[in-house]
């Protein structure tokens, strides 16, 4: 069975929708699928609306708390409450599309890999509709994170990832980051643990009109500051093992 984890903050406009669509593609690759709303203390009607859609497919079920704390949370108390085989997250905004989820699942046989991760850097087409001046600002954001972070893979940040149940669950009961880092933390902890990674190409589809809630200034120096965190939290599990 795939799970497919969707974090929530005040999406009451269009979760409806999105369930709609996940749910009607999901049912083409197999009969045992789940969809996860995962609610970060939404303070509009998501939540509300969550629940009645779970109530009325019996493939969605809704998790959740009242406080808002992160993207991080959400998806970590989504992909910890998931059942599935396969779990993956990604936005509301199902900002990959939905084919992008068979092709991962593709992915996973060919490569017999723990995780497989979207990586908007391996397809040349992936920023189209982004302004050069945020392209070029992008690109400098991931490199200096990757660098920071001793991060190997081409693309850190994608809001698409899919883990095997296993390192899902040994994987996110560790993660502490809430923040935007929260995509690196199971990375590198990920490659802590000795999992395999495979990386396939990703187009966003969806992209809000170019919008983003990413502040690159500010959210690099958080994001440094993370890093630390991470580095030092995986050193002291190392030393643990060792």
């Amino acid at each position: 069975m795939v799970s497919v984890v969707i974090p929530v903050y005040n999406e009451e406009k269009r979760i409806e929708k999105t369930a709609e669509i996940l749910d009607s593609y999901l049912k083409t690759l197999s009969e045992d699928y789940q969809i996860v709303f995962s609610n970060d203390g939404s303070v509009d009607s998501t939540f509300e609306k969550a629940k009645k859609l779970s109530e009325s497919n019996s493939h969605i079920k809704t998790v959740g708390y009242t406080e808002n704390k992160g993207k991080g949370s959400a998806v970590r108390h989504g992909m910890l409450a998931a059942d599935g085989d396969i779990i993956l997250f990604t936005d509301c905004d199902l900002a990959y599309g939905t084919e992008v989820i068979g092709k991962a699942l593709e992915k996973f046989e060919e490569t017999g890999a723990d995780i497989v991760t979207g990586s908007r850097n391996l397809n040349a087409e992936s920023y189209e509709g982004y302004t050069f001046l945020r392209k070029i600002m992008s690109k400098v954001y991931f490199k200096l994170i990757s660098t920071a972070a001793g991060f190997k893979l081409s693309d850190s940040q994608c809001g698409f990832k899919c883990f095997r149940k296993k390192a899902a669950r040994d994987i996110f009961s560790e993660c502490v980051i809430d923040s935007f880092a929260f995509d690196l933390e199971a990375l590198m902890k990920a490659q802590n643990k000795g999992y395999t990674i495979a990386e396939m190409p990703v187009k966003i589809l969806q992209n809000d009109n170019g919008e983003s809630k990413v502040r690159v200034v500010r959210d690099t120096f958080k994001m440094l500051g993370d890093i630390r965190k991470i580095k030092k939290a995986n050193k002291k599990t190392k030393n643990k093992k060792d």
